[in-house]
């Protein structure tokens, strides 16, 4: 199985090559970037970091490309009605820093170190999402990055364009 994964993905690497702007090259021999491609810049966001990301830990809280945001897990150690509210509070702040609301998430991960007390916590988990829930998967871990965190979220969004808003 490892080596089809390989050979899937060497193949998908080779398909995404030749299909960008058709395979073709400019005059100059260079691969031309469309407009559409122009647009999906990437884009970082870290809590007060100039660059956009924490070179200390090595990631970004936020990134944009294109109309998707990927927010990184926010954890936390308190298992608490308070606790989870915070938290996502955190993920709405990362959320707001390119404009988007808790409504464009499409997909969430919860990682717990305890599933039993987040079922209970469900109910404060989905006031934030208003009644407009993503697609979620749940798991159950061992352990954190953080030691003390018991629970962390990551989040996708998709910004539609401007009039295709609910």
């Amino acid at each position: 199985m490892y080596r089809n994964t390989i050979q899937y993905l060497a193949a998908l690497v080779v398909f995404v090559t030749i299909g960008c702007n058709n395979g073709k090259n400019s005059e100059d021999g260079t691969r031309a970037v469309s407009q559409e491609q122009q647009m999906d810049v990437r884009q970082k966001w870290h809590w007060d970091n100039k660059n956009g990301q924490s070179d200390a830990a090595g990631y970004a809280q936020v990134v944009k490309v294109g109309p998707t945001i990927y927010v990184s897990g926010v954890p936390t150690s308190d298992l608490s009605p308070a606790g989870v509210a915070r938290l996502y509070g955190t993920l709405r702040a990362c959320l707001e820093s390119f404009g988007a609301t808790p409504q464009d998430v499409v997909k969430e991960t919860l990682y717990t170190t305890d599933i039993e007390a987040m079922k209970l916590l469900n109910d404060h988990r989905k006031e934030f999402y208003e009644g407009d829930f993503p697609a979620a998967s749940w798991m159950e871990v061992s352990r954190l990055y953080e030691p003390t965190a018991k629970l962390e979220v990551d989040l996708v969004a998709y910004l539609p364009a401007t009039g295709e808003r609910k």
